[in-house]
């Protein structure tokens, strides 16, 4: 959403060189041997406020909060009472949740340094943080103004979303895609395009107007077939038989059912209904549009993973979980889900085919462009 080490703080080829081992280790994602590296070239180079920058970035992004602000405290030892180290204690006290305490770090920052554009997004995403969306625009535009940047308008684009204004949204993600100057700075905001549109799709409602299916699919584009209120959980036999039934609405057809984790005999009863045969992960075939079917794919499952890549990348097939956590959208990996979770329970929810249909159907879902036919 942001990042403090994309500001320009005027680095020079010698410390861009300096960052390389450090910079390799972080995407890595070998996060304490990055600390230990940032640690000694911060020892040596102290001034080098790209390196204070992206190794707070790292502390932030592994949800080291602490540590963050210890490292904003060291970077204010160093580098005196300065725009940039205030920010980073503001931006730190932000991802403790001490939104107040932030607030009033970034305005000291302001006020020694006004024109550092990472000052005023850092205040920017302080004040959404806490609900003030207006003072969060105002200040995300300043450091628009100040420093055109791809992380300011992919922030302003999810305040206006999660405002309900899909619209205006849209148009800062489009900025924001305009505006990157890396490919996967772009990708990310082209992503963001996909997802607001999704929402747009519930017309006026607002995120946090929306049920847990609702904005499991605006966030992934997964189809979840028990959608709707109702008195009990379903089962995996009501799961399944929804499931068949979007899928003959749909005119999908499969040559082969591949299941995958513990058996779960209405799995095997789907591969009968779909009169598809029921076969090992090794006999996985793209050409004829296999399913892929579990319980519950476990983020790490990688036969899981494996299947699913091949399946994206030839563009045929379909991957479906009876159920998924729901507070987990971005570890999806499913073109169709039975029922969302919440602490290991299913939602009391019933199925909801019209729904599902609509969804498996619409044009920035995760099927958009699925072949779902064997050749």
């Amino acid at each position: 959403m942001r990042t403090t080490a994309s500001y320009d703080l005027f680095p020079d080829a010698r410390s861009e060189r300096a960052l390389a081992r450090a910079r390799w280790l972080a995407r890595e994602g070998r996060v304490r041997d990055a600390q230990s590296a940032y640690d000694e070239l911060l020892t040596n180079k102290p001034e080098l406020k790209p390196a204070w920058a992206e190794y707070f970035e790292l502390l932030r992004a592994s949800g080291h909060g602490e540590e963050a602000l210890q490292l904003a405290d060291r970077a204010r030892g160093a580098l005196g009472e300065t725009g940039f180290a205030y920010t980073l204690r503001g931006a730190a006290l932000t991802e403790l949740g001490r939104y107040r305490e932030a607030l009033a770090e970034l305005e000291r920052a302001v006020e020694v340094d006004p024109d550092l554009a990472l000052v005023w997004h850092e205040l920017g995403y302080a004040a959404y943080k806490l609900g003030d969306k207006n003072r969060a625009l105002l200040a995300l535009d300043r450091a628009f103004a100040l420093e055109p940047h791809t992380d300011t308008l992919k922030l302003r684009g999810q305040i206006l979303r999660n405002a309900g204004r899909y619209q205006a949204a849209e148009v800062a993600f489009e900025g924001a895609a305009q505006a990157a100057e890396h490919a996967e700075q772009r990708a990310d905001a082209e992503r963001e395009i996909i997802t607001t549109r999704r929402y747009g799709g519930y017309g006026a409602r607002r995120p946090d107007d929306l049920t847990p299916s609702e904005r499991f699919f605006a966030e992934t584009g997964t189809v979840v077939l028990a959608s709707q209120p109702g008195p009990v959980a379903p089962s995996d036999g009501t799961i399944v038989a929804t499931f068949h039934e979007v899928a003959t609405n749909c005119g999908w057809h499969f040559g082969q059912v591949i299941l995958l984790g513990p058996e779960v005999p209405a799995l095997n009863d789907l591969a009968y209904r779909l009169g598809a045969p029921l076969v090992t992960p090794a006999a996985l075939d793209e050409t004829v549009c296999p399913l892929i079917v579990g319980l519950r794919p476990l983020p790490a499952d990688r036969t899981w993973n494996g299947m699913v890549s091949k399946l994206t990348s030839a563009a045929r097939g379909l991957v479906f979980a009876l159920e998924h956590p729901a507070e987990t959208p971005t570890l999806v990996t499913s073109d169709v889900i039975g029922v969302l979770t919440a602490d290991g329970n299913r939602l009391e929810r019933a199925p909801n085919p019209a729904q599902a249909l609509i969804d498996a159907q619409h044009p920035d879902g995760r099927l958009a462009g699925r072949r779902l036919r064997p050749t």
